[in-house]
């Protein structure tokens, strides 16, 4: 059963969502475009607000459902941390569409919201107020997911719940390795751009 969950985790993690979307909208790879990621914000520079939002939610729901069936069919909390991690890695690397896919960060935030949903929504103002400062939706991002662990300190989280935190935030970091060089070469596109 063990096996099964982390297969399936990783399964559910790699559908495209915003692949899947845009090549049904534009009949074209979306990974060509923009960013060239798959996730929400790629999809927001390149179709709006009403493309982007459903996106982002089935991304979230992705992680989320993931864990919580983890943790209500099997005995040990350590396996739907990993079923968790197993998610957001299938986000990032989908098998379906040979391994080119997201950020990780909307099915990281569904992760979250299943393990410990109240220091998520602290890191989710933490995306907030970065981004409606700076525009830059990369390093609110980024930020967020840095927080997380502190507020799961703060308020005395799971253990277990911060080491995934960290592992999550280190494949992150991998995701958004093109981010950083844009931010520190200051040419990083901003919220609002759109991009053909």
């Amino acid at each position: 059963m063990t096996i099964l969950c982390a297969i399936l985790s990783y399964l559910v993690g790699s559908i495209p969502t915003g692949y899947i979307l845009y090549n049904l909208i534009e009949k074209k790879d979306i990974r060509r475009f923009g960013s060239q990621a798959t996730g929400a914000t790629n999809v927001l520079r390149l179709k709006g607000w009403k493309y982007a939002i459903p996106v982002a939610l089935f991304d979230v729901l992705k992680g989320y459902l993931v864990v919580v069936f983890a943790l209500r069919l099997l005995p040990d909390k350590r396996i739907a941390l990993l079923c968790g991690f197993l998610a957001v890695l299938g986000h990032c690397f989908p098998v379906y569409i040979k391994f080119k896919g997201g950020k990780g960060i909307a099915t990281a935030v569904g992760v979250y919201a299943a393990l410990a949903p109240v220091q998520v929504l602290f890191s989710v103002g933490v995306f907030l107020a970065v981004v409606l400062l700076t525009k830059y939706v990369s390093l609110g991002s980024i930020l967020a997911m840095f927080s997380y662990p502190f507020f799961l300190l703060i308020f005395k989280g799971d253990l277990g719940v911060i080491y995934l935190s960290f592992f999550i935030f280190c494949l992150i970091i991998f995701r958004h390795m093109g981010n950083i060089k844009r931010l520190v070469a200051g040419n990083e596109r901003k919220l609002g751009e759109r991009v053909t």
